[in-house]
């Protein structure tokens, strides 16, 4: 299956020159956790998180009007291409320990987002987001990877 398959085009994003206020606006009205950050000719140049916003306001204590988006938005940007595997976009997730992966075109245009939960719904829907008809057993690996405490992601749990 692939990444255009199962991604939610044409994602809402905000400008460079946006505040978090803005962002927090989108993420309410889109019900998602994640803003892309765009410049003026729409090419991807950042993501911005519900906590990335929550640790500057907290820190500046700052209204979010007063708080640039450039400011507290992530520049190192981890994309997928529309016609990837799913499992290469997994990969993906898993190495950086992300749930939201922007899809970006070849000019670096945003034409989508692929997040965590619109793969579960493409293997619920499917039965298998593999070609080589595994189960979700990839998905839960996963979400058990993304969702390790950062400097953890390399121990085993234990019961």
């Amino acid at each position: 299956m692939q990444v255009k398959e199962l991604m939610t085009k044409t994602p809402r994003a905000c400008d460079l020159s946006a505040t978090a206020n803005d962002a927090v606006r989108v993420m309410t009205e889109c019900d998602c956790g994640s803003v892309p950050v765009v410049d003026r000719g729409g090419r991807a140049v950042g993501i911005v998180t519900d906590r990335d916003i929550c640790l500057a306001a907290y820190r500046r204590g700052l209204p979010l009007k007063s708080i640039p988006l450039a400011d507290v938005m992530s520049r190192e940007l981890c994309t997928v291409d529309a016609d990837a595997d799913v499992t290469e976009a997994e990969h993906l997730m898993q190495i950086r320990q992300i749930r939201r992966l922007p899809v970006i075109a070849r000019d670096g245009r945003l034409i989508g987002i692929l997040s965590l939960s619109d793969v579960a719904q493409g293997v619920m829907q499917s039965g298998s987001s593999r070609q080589d008809g595994q189960d979700g057993n990839e998905l839960l690996s996963t979400i058990e990877r993304v969702s390790t405490p950062r400097g953890q992601a390399g121990m085993t749990p234990t019961t």
